[in-house]
């Protein structure tokens, strides 16, 4: 017999419409299959078996996130599928900060109203920050909430589970002053600070087809471009050079994200000139009359990620981020001092 409640369906949920869900995001989720995954949709939980034979002393590393009210931008342009971008990338590029490889993920998709269709759009990007990143979607979970959410409405979160030799874990510790800071630029805002970006343009009453001068997309296409995931650039850094700390920079920006990667008594001192902000956050601070601090202690300013190398590895490593496809720049150096960050 068929699963199917009438009585469910009059409070809200519709269950056959999570099963047609599934079938339709099942094309989108094949494409991110790697060889350890053992397990399909549809169980109760994601079965991966990873690859051990290299490693003595396998550690697992986990992180988990969500898109923020990013998703507000969503919402109002009606667009979809690139949210799971950022929902998969916001996870991952803190797995990668530890060294690890991420292997598997799983999505949590919480909604007003299950429409399949607009659920498959939102799980065939969360599919595309998998394939981008080399991990498998093995599972997630799509639940209805009526009364909860507005039928139009829904939030996205996920977590990410990578591994690493223990032995290859990054410590930060080995920092010393004279190091490098190599900047790895940034799609764009990412999904954090959206509460102050919703402030500053007033977006739910916001003509989001605003052309500016100094962008080459309307305003909301351009908040809405979807987070840089930096793993496979940086899992071959790490094969090519010996990397002494990442850090992501996501919410709270330069100030709060970077030190911490930094032992006590090492301050990261950043030359402002060196920095190659995005004009969105030029228009940002000039709309929203934002200080300069607040800017880099909020956004990220066109820097998506820090890593820290030894002096004489700089060039060799920018050199390897740029045959990966990263535009990659020297911002900085580590110095003797208190643990913080000094931009000047």
């Amino acid at each position: 017999m068929k699963s199917f409640s009438d009585s469910y369906k009059a409070a809200g949920v519709d269950v056959t419409a999570g099963y047609k869900a599934v079938e339709l995001m099942k094309s989108h989720v094949a494409k991110t299959m790697t060889p350890g995954v053992l397990s399909g949709l549809g169980g109760f939980g994601g079965l991966f078996a990873p690859d051990l034979a290299d490693m003595k002393e396998p550690v697992l590393v986990s992180g988990t996130d969500g898109v923020g009210t990013k998703l507000k931008l969503a919402f109002l342009l009606d667009k979809h599928d690139t949210v799971g971008i950022d929902c998969v990338a916001m996870c991952v590029n803190d797995v990668i900060c530890c060294g690890a490889q991420p292997l598997f993920f799983l999505d949590y998709v919480a909604v007003g109203k299950n429409v399949p269709e607009k659920v498959a759009t939102i799980v065939s990007g969360v599919a595309e920050g998998c394939l981008q990143s080399g991990s498998a979607l093995i599972g997630g979970e799509t639940a209805e909430m009526p009364g909860f959410y507005p039928p139009e409405e829904y939030d996205l979160a996920g977590f990410s589970v990578g591994i690493v030799d223990k032995s290859k874990i990054l410590d930060p510790t080995l920092q010393k002053a004279g190091d490098m800071l190599i900047a790895l630029p940034s799609s764009g805002v990412h999904s954090n600070g959206f509460s102050l970006v919703r402030k500053v343009f007033d977006v739910e009453h916001a003509d989001l087809h605003k052309k500016y001068d100094e962008l080459d997309k309307p305003l909301g296409e351009t908040l809405l471009t979807p987070t840089k995931i930096y793993v496979k650039p940086v899992l071959n850094l790490l094969k090519a050079v010996n990397v002494k700390s990442i850090s992501h920079i996501t919410g709270g920006g330069f100030y709060e994200n970077i030190p911490r990667s930094l032992p006590d008594g090492i301050c990261a001192k950043i030359e402002r000139k060196s920095v190659r902000v995005l004009p969105i956050f030029d228009i940002i601070a000039r709309e929203g009359n934002i200080p300069e601090r607040d800017m880099f202690n909020t956004f990220n300013m066109g820097v998506g990620m820090c890593v820290c190398v030894n002096k004489e590895d700089a060039d060799k490593a920018v050199a390897v981020l740029h045959e990966n496809g990263v535009d990659a720049y020297v911002m900085g150096e580590l110095t003797n001092g208190e643990k913080g960050v000094e931009i000047c």
